[in-house]
């Protein structure tokens, strides 16, 4: 059986949604859709997040 290939060929670029950082509160983008029941962290506050282990 011949490899396939890894598909990189077919990407597309991420669909990105606006959201409101839990923390800051500035405006970010996600490449997900935010839930109400979820907390959104824009990526300087979900790094320190991770960093701190919380």
């Amino acid at each position: 059986m011949a490899y396939q290939g890894g598909g990189f060929g077919d990407r597309r670029p991420r669909e990105m949604f606006k959201a409101t950082c839990a923390d800051c509160q500035k405006e970010c983008e996600v490449p997900f859709k935010p839930r109400e029941d979820r907390p959104v962290y824009c990526k300087d506050c979900f790094s320190k997040r991770k960093d701190s282990g919380r």
